[in-house]
């Protein structure tokens, strides 16, 4: 782009070359905290540039008004909530059930489509923007006495070459500074959030004098908004902050921790429908750059706090318990006798009460990047609820699911295996929600095409699942229950709920539960820990019927001798079900 001389008065009486915006750098960048970031000083309000970009950090990229009543989307973008587009409903979208998350909104900065359910009021940004208001027009009262003249530079679009007249922008005068200035020619809507602004001293106004007045301003408005840049769980500055569906932000590492053991929001407690883990979350890109422009010590000192805090790189500090499957959210009940494995419960009592759960490798399969183990490389965090140590010292645990995970490396500490391991979540709910209409989608055109090809054996939700919503599978295998609790099925006895709990409403923790009372081999319940979709789950979920109920059918046909030995075999439908998907 070519340098475009902006007026010859400027503040310093030297011609200023009017740059492009300058890239905002950041030390939060994506889910974690960039290491080795050296520390850098704040923006300096009294020269051009940075004045400029102060008052950018708060300006809509729609309207290129400072803020009011800001949005948030999920894709981490603040615009104005006028400047929000019209709600349009999605196709093929059905999970969750409510009318708010069948609306979509496209994010006018990035294009990505998010619901309307996800698309409220920003709480922090908000409250910042009424402070700010307050703050400059009180002290653009105080010093009206002393006035600037602003002028704004339009920039080039795409590095276009224009005129210099082309280049004309608004002109007006403002009282208080150049921050206070620029802040209110944006607020008339004279200013451009691309646009650059260049700045002429009235007579009598020494350049000491204006930039000391420029640095008491930034000063004063740092410590104003200072309280709302703090985290509501751990009370200090907010480091990667990450705003949730309901508009409240937090630290990307409290909240994470809040979401280990609710789904509520520490604030408004409503519920919060995002992975515990945060991976697809982006941040507040408004928020994170504010930090990083305006308070940069601060964020460096909370950068190596959280990282002295942090366990070291490669540690095998997780025990890993290699028994049996445990799943998350469903109760595990454990009889202690070995050892190793009565001082591995000794050790978690002492700590944090919590040990992985992996199944044998009977296969001896290759586990990805560990090659081939004894256990499988996915398994579930436990959290042990309650102990009962025996006079002979073994031990009865309870324990519950925490969450999945992936052993990364592993190693033994006194006889039993230790290792580091990577927590497993599901994808974003935007994401489950597009992966839902473009498989359903694609399913329609192509089991259209196929049906007129082969009428004779068209194809159905029966063999094909990739045809129902997510709600349709959910309610396909809800009715399946209803219908075994008429038969009365054994797996559906009252002391079996008792122990896990009656049928879920929520589509996400159903396939587990189904999971755990249904008997079956492990090896296919194992298939639901390596998913990260909802709709993964219930799709395994279903077919599991499908062919559950595929054998019922055939059993009737097989009359006579043939007919017999099935029934006496396989004793009975509680005993179809293992051996029939064991092998299957």
């Amino acid at each position: 782009m070519n340098t475009v001389l902006c007026r010859s008065d400027a503040v310093d009486g030297t011609s200023t070359p009017c740059l492009p915006p300058p890239a905002t750098p950041s030390y939060m960048v994506d889910h974690h905290v960039v290491e080795g970031i050296e520390e850098r000083p704040a923006l300096a309000p009294h020269t051009d540039t940075d004045a400029r970009l102060l008052v950018r950090l708060i300006q809509c990229r729609q309207c290129s008004k400072p803020f009011s009543s800001p949005v948030t989307m999920p894709c981490g973008h603040t615009v104005c909530q006028r400047c929000l587009p019209a709600p349009q409903r999605r196709v093929n979208i059905s999970y969750p059930q409510t009318l708010d998350h069948q609306l979509g909104i496209l994010c006018p900065v990035c294009g990505q489509e998010n619901s309307t359910a996800d698309c409220n009021v920003d709480v922090t940004v908000s409250k910042i923007m009424a402070l700010l208001v307050d703050y400059v027009s009180r002290w653009t009262a105080k010093h009206a006495e002393v006035v600037l003249t602003l002028e704004e530079v339009p920039q080039p679009p795409n590095d276009a070459l224009i005129s210099e007249k082309e280049m004309k922008g608004h002109v007006a005068q403002y009282g208080g500074g150049r921050l206070a200035g620029t802040f209110q020619m944006a607020v008339d809507g004279l200013l451009d959030y691309w646009a650059d602004v260049a700045y002429s001293k009235s007579p009598g106004c020494e350049k000491d004098d204006l930039e000391d007045l420029d640095l008491d301003h930034f000063n004063s408005l740092r410590d104003a908004i200072s309280t709302e840049m703090d985290c509501m769980v751990c009370y200090n500055t907010m480091l990667d902050p990450t705003t949730t569906p309901c508009g409240h932000t937090f630290c990307r590492h409290c909240l994470m921790r809040t979401l280990d053991h609710s789904i509520i929001c520490p604030v408004c407690r409503r519920d919060v429908y995002l992975s515990p883990s945060l991976l697809y979350q982006p941040k507040n890109h408004c928020l994170a750059s504010i930090l990083d422009q305006v308070w940069p010590e601060v964020v460096a000192a909370r950068k190596h706090t959280v990282s002295e805090e942090e366990r070291p790189e490669g540690a095998l500090d997780v025990p890993l318990f290699v028994c049996t499957l445990a799943l998350p959210g469903m109760p595990c009940f454990l009889h202690i006798f070995e050892p190793r494995y009565r001082l591995m419960m000794r050790r978690c009592m002492e700590g944090n009460r919590k040990f992985g759960m992996l199944m044998y490798n009977q296969a001896s399969t290759s586990q990805g990047d560990l090659g081939v183990t004894r256990f499988l490389e996915y398994g579930t965090l436990l959290h042990i609820v309650n102990f009962q140590l025996l006079p002979d010292g073994r031990s009865l645990v309870e324990t519950v699911g925490v969450s999945r995970f992936r052993v990364i490396e592993h190693g033994m500490l006194d006889g039993y295996d230790v290792g580091r391991i990577e927590r497993v979540d599901d994808i974003s709910l935007g994401t489950e929600k597009r992966l839902e209409a473009t498989e359903v989608g694609t399913a329609q055109s192509q089991a259209a095409l196929y049906n007129a090809q082969h009428p004779p054996v068209p194809m159905t939700a029966a063999n094909c699942p990739e045809l129902l919503t997510t709600i349709e599978l959910f309610q396909a295998c809800k009715q399946y229950i209803l219908d075994m609790r008429a038969r009365s099925a054994p797996w559906l006895s009252e002391r079996l709920v008792r122990a896990y709990g009656d049928c879920p409403d929520d589509p996400a923790t159903f396939p587990y539960w189904f999971a755990a009372v249904l008997p079956i081999a492990e090896e296919q319940k194992y298939l639901l820990l390596r998913t990260t979709s909802v709709r993964e789950r219930l799709k395994i979920v279903y077919m599991w019927i499908r062919r559950i109920e595929g054998q019922r059918l055939l059993l009737p046909r097989c009359g006579g001798y043939i007919g017999n030995i099935l029934a006496t075999c396989m004793g009975g439908f509680h005993a179809s079900l293992t051996a029939f998907i064991s092998t299957s």
